[in-house]
């Protein structure tokens, strides 16, 4: 029996070597706080905003060609946003168990977790059996593991997208109808979550050129890729765009090249830390894929189609990166879909190292990464009080009025109000003829957070007040 023989039979047989009992780890380890509101530091706008829309979906009805927010003030709240396909998870769930948050948190956990298994499946079937297991297990430990039990997309989208291409990879081995069209259902889903999981879906750019494939396979995944590609297109160019114009509210400002190649540029140190550090959340484990870049070069005669796939999603991905301008760096997020990239070519890395010591960096990089994720599943005391203004609205608010909240744009103070409206810093509210100017549009009612500021001298009622908040009647 050869040494590769034998690490793969030891492989097999011990279940701690097993990647889904890693999963069903770090899934048990995630469920710690799960039920969480979206208060945490890092990323609770985002967070809010998804609930905010899966609520209205739960309450007003769920059409998902018009997502529905709380903070545009007079208007309808429609928005040009990501295909909702993750709200309408959570709208489901809450159909059965009644509405709650963390339902989006458990959804993409789940939804997550098995991507990172299919992921192994793919690169077991086209690397091999411990490359993917050390893969997949960085990817586990990665940016994933604190994403991963947010409550938004990001995720959720690349880890359909990953599903989608092994059906698509196993259409192409055997070309039966069922791969075909899982293919086409979770790639398209999961591109109209969030477009930048295209990056991934461009490897498919590859089996052109490889013979072994028949024709008639590579012809039929080409279209049925390319209908994908339309449905996206459609959504994202043609729907979001009249969604814009019609209703008046705008989630994301793409760029022009120029444009986002001058932003990025300027804010290039930050731009770096995405990959360097915020990817695998661990120094050790971007040093992982330093050295798989080593390997794979070394090897790139044995690798040439992986090597050639990896250069296909980055250029892509770098594309996307100038597209989104400032935002890529500035966001820790949008680095999600480039990791599985990076955790490849790391378990590369690790697969090339003797055992003992793969395993002792293994353990290194996921004491780090963890470290350094941990705070996302813990929710600061002093954020708690924001958990009771609903209840406070609930009695001094009626149904249907229009407030305005000094909880910064973010959508957060919002949607623990459970109003709608406008919401902006306190700096922008005590402007003079702010509050007029909202009046005349219709707001009724100022809640006022003490800890974001003093309260403005305003000539209105207040109707409410405690240690955390005023409510003022703006309409008189």
């Amino acid at each position: 029996m050869t040494k590769n023989a034998k690490i793969t039979e030891v492989l097999k047989s011990k279940l701690w070597l097993d990647i889904r009992f890693w999963i069903l780890f770090f899934i048990v380890i995630r469920l710690f706080g799960i039920t969480n509101a979206p208060l945490e530091v890092g990323h609770n706008w985002r967070q809010s905003l998804t609930s905010m829309i899966a609520r209205n979906f739960y309450e007003y009805g769920a059409n998902l060609f018009y997502p529905v927010i709380d903070l545009a003030g007079e208007k309808t709240g429609i928005i040009g946003s990501e295909f909702p396909f993750f709200n309408y998870l959570i709208y489901l769930v809450s159909e059965v168990f009644g509405y709650s948050h963390w339902h989006g948190r458990l959804i993409n956990l789940l939804i997550t977790s098995v991507g990172i298994f299919y992921f192994y499946k793919l690169i077991k079937e086209t690397v091999g059996l411990r490359v993917a297991f050390f893969s997949a297990f960085l990817l586990s430990t990665s940016v994933w593991f604190g994403f991963g039990r947010k409550i938004m997309p990001d995720t959720f989208s690349v880890a359909l997208v990953i599903i989608g291409i092994y059906f698509g990879y196993m259409y192409l081995k055997e070309a039966r109808f069922k791969n075909l069209l899982l293919f086409f259902i979770l790639s398209t889903l999961g591109i109209l979550c969030k477009i930048p999981a295209l990056s991934l879906f461009s490897v498919f750019g590859i089996a052109f050129f490889i013979k072994s494939i028949p024709v008639s396979r590579k012809v039929t995944l080409y279209l049925v890729g390319a209908l994908s590609f339309s449905i996206v297109c459609v959504w994202y160019f043609y729907w979001v765009p009249y969604l814009v114009t019609t209703y008046g509210y705008e989630l994301y400002f793409p760029r022009s090249m120029s444009e986002g190649f001058k932003e990025v540029l300027e804010l290039w140190p930050q731009l770096l830390e995405k990959f360097y550090f915020v990817a695998f959340s661990s120094f050790i484990g971007f040093a992982c894929f330093l050295g798989g870049v080593y390997f794979m070069f070394k090897d790139r005669s044995l690798l040439k189609w992986v090597i050639v796939s990896i250069s296909v999603i980055t250029v892509v991905f770098i594309t996307f990166i100038i597209k989104t301008g400032l935002v890529f760096p500035l966001h820790s997020y949008y680095v999600v879909p480039y990791v599985p990239v990076m955790a490849l070519v790391a378990g590369y890395f690790l697969s090339k190292v003797k055992p003992r010591y793969a395993y002792i960096i293994l353990t290194l990089v996921t004491i780090e990464a963890i470290a350094n994720q941990q705070d996302d599943m813990f929710i600061k005391k002093s954020e708690e009080y924001k958990l009771g203004l609903e209840s406070i609205t609930e009695k001094y608010v009626p149904s249907g009025s229009l407030i305005v909240i000094n909880g910064t744009p973010s959508p957060q103070h919002m949607y623990f109000s459970h109003c709608k409206g406008w919401t902006e810093t306190s700096e922008v509210i005590k402007q003079d003829n702010f509050l007029d100017s909202v009046s005349s549009l219709g707001a009724e009612y100022l809640i006022w957070d003490k800890i974001k500021g003093e309260l403005p001298k305003v000539s209105a009622d207040t109707i409410y007040e405690d240690a955390d908040y005023f409510i003022l009647n703006i309409s008189k």
